[in-house]
């Protein structure tokens, strides 16, 4: 039986709906913050705010209150691991950019995140159904090789409210709903168990990914 693939224009409304509105000088802390967690190593926020142009407490200040605060985890010395999808810490989702190890909270941000950093990344995934490791080479603006060739993605809309209360809980009840599949089939086997997921294509995600940078980061990609 054909596998019912999800609708991407109806997708891709809904979830550029659901997603944060950043002003500029939000988008570039972001951006900062992504490309200091890539070198591997926990960031302390004083140390972007050169990045940034900003001062250290403007840069404490924008951390602090929503939306990015949501979306930055820290740890017990108050370093930032993990900021809105890219995280130092093991996950299920490895990710390799210039030959060091990150990790990403949901196969969906190992797509967007090659064209935020402007780096090409090297993916590997299992999928939840299968056991499958897939692996992908993903550069800023294309895949370049996904196996196995049929691979998917599990698809979960967020609520706009859970993307504004806290890292954690964006990470339960978002991130952990999107894996990569083994394929369609795997993909429907697993949502059909998990209420509100759907199936996407490995092309289609990854034409989310792009629309999500350009409606979240619009203004800083062209600086």
């Amino acid at each position: 039986m054909p596998v019912e693939i999800a609708d991407l224009e109806a997708v891709s409304t809904a979830l550029l709906r659901a997603l944060p509105k950043l002003s500029i000088e939000e988008q570039r802390l972001g951006l900062a913050l992504y490309r200091q967690l890539a070198r591997g190593q926990p960031v302390r926020l004083e140390n972007v705010a050169a990045a940034v142009d900003l001062s250290a407490q403007a840069v404490a200040t924008l951390a602090n209150r929503d939306p990015l605060r949501a979306l930055i985890y820290r740890d017990d010395r108050d370093r930032v691991v993990g900021f809105a999808g890219l995280a130092v810490l093991p996950m299920h989702h490895r990710f390799a950019a210039d030959g060091r190890q990150l990790y990403t909270w949901c196969a969906w941000d190992s797509l967007f995140l090659p064209e935020l950093l402007g780096k090409r990344a090297v993916v590997e995934s299992a999928c939840p159904e299968t056991g499958t490791v897939i692996r992908a080479s993903v550069a800023p603006d294309r895949i370049d090789h996904v196996e196995p060739a049929g691979a998917a993605m599990s698809f979960l809309l967020p609520d706009a409210a859970v993307l504004r209360t806290n890292a954690t809980n964006v990470v339960t009840s978002f991130c952990h709903y999107i894996f990569f599949l083994a394929s369609a089939e795997a993909g429907a086997t697993w949502t059909a168990r998990h209420q509100g997921t759907f199936v996407l294509t490995v092309d289609q995600a990854f034409e989310l990914a792009k629309r999500a940078n350009a409606t979240t980061f619009s203004a800083a990609l062209k600086v």
